[in-house]
């Protein structure tokens, strides 16, 4: 019997996924799971160019407006719930399409990546943040990599967040969190559709989409989150755009400066999903969107779910 099928499709910010998936999704009689780890917020709308109403009234999408914006989603939790929508999309007999930017939810499920049941410990991460406060960041990768050697090679020093949690998980455990994320592959037959377009013309689909969201109403959306009683220091504050929106409100930015640093914080944003999503990687069949006509996507697709 053959495995139960699962598209994902992949790729960087604003490079299209939304419109494809949507497509894919009505052309084969699937349900779209998001893979975006900011769109499980409740009330980050515009910032992170959530689906509208009406799209998914017509395609059902799961793991959007999960939580508030206090709450707290893990990699394991979001991973339990992504299985349960394919599990659940495959028993309705239809076909689910996870679709996102975001490396590590596309990982957790594709790979089936072990993830270690470790609740944040917020004393010992504002213990590990003031040592980065005190010795920088490098020196704290220092320490990881003592720890736990083959979590330090995969995890780029500059981001804090990821090598915290890594020395949380190792601290808290006695056991490298390298280990305890060793992957089991899912009982599914996966396709992996990437998304791609030239940098030159990706960056200016970021541009333009940074401009619609200051037209569609950003700066509101901010403010009524923060009017809200939702901190700025929030994980679902920090990310791009609600970030700069809060640093313009603060006096600390210009509201042009803001918006220019939204744009070139997406653009370097981009270049790390191109290390999550390799385009060297085999089991990615990938597709310039400025060359390829959707008909040749839909073939191929047609073909590999063709039993």
């Amino acid at each position: 019997m053959t495995d139960p099928p699962l598209i994902a499709v992949l790729g960087p910010t604003a490079v299209g996924k939304t419109a494809i998936s949507l497509q894919l999704a009505r052309q084969f009689d699937g349900e779209i799971i998001s893979a975006d780890s900011r769109q499980i917020y409740r009330g980050l709308d515009i910032g992170t160019d959530k689906i509208g109403l009406a799209e998914r009234s017509d395609v059902a999408h799961h793991l959007i407006d999960v939580v508030a914006p206090d709450q707290i989603l893990t990699l394991a939790e979001y991973q339990r719930l992504a299985f349960a929508a394919v599990d659940d999309i495959h028993r309705r007999g239809r076909t689910p399409i996870l679709a996102g930017g975001t490396g590590l939810y596309v990982r957790s499920v594709l790979d089936g990546l072990g993830i270690p049941e470790v609740p944040p410990n917020l004393a010992l991460r504002e213990e590990l943040d003031a040592y980065v406060a005190a010795n920088g960041a490098e020196a704290l990768h220092a320490r990881l990599a003592a720890l736990d050697p083959d979590a330090a090679a995969r995890i780029d020093y500059r981001n804090v967040r990821r090598v915290v949690r890594a020395l949380e998980v190792c601290l808290v455990t006695g056991q490298p969190i390298s280990v305890l994320q060793r992957a089991t592959p899912p009982p599914w037959r996966i396709l992996r559709i990437g998304l791609t377009r030239p940098r030159a013309a990706l960056f200016e689909r970021i541009d333009r989409r940074v401009d619609e969201m200051m037209a569609r109403g950003l700066l509101a959306e901010v403010e009524s989150l923060l009017v809200a009683g939702f901190g700025p220091e929030l994980p679902a504050l920090t990310g791009l755009g609600y970030r700069q929106m809060i640093q313009y409100l603060h006096g600390e930015l210009s509201l042009e400066e803001a918006v220019e640093e939204i744009k070139r914080q997406t653009r370097r944003f981009v270049r790390q999903q191109y290390i999550w999503f390799r385009l060297d990687d085999p089991r990615i069949r990938w597709f310039d969107l400025e060359q390829a006509r959707y008909a040749d996507m839909v073939a191929f697709v047609a073909n590999w779910l063709a039993p």
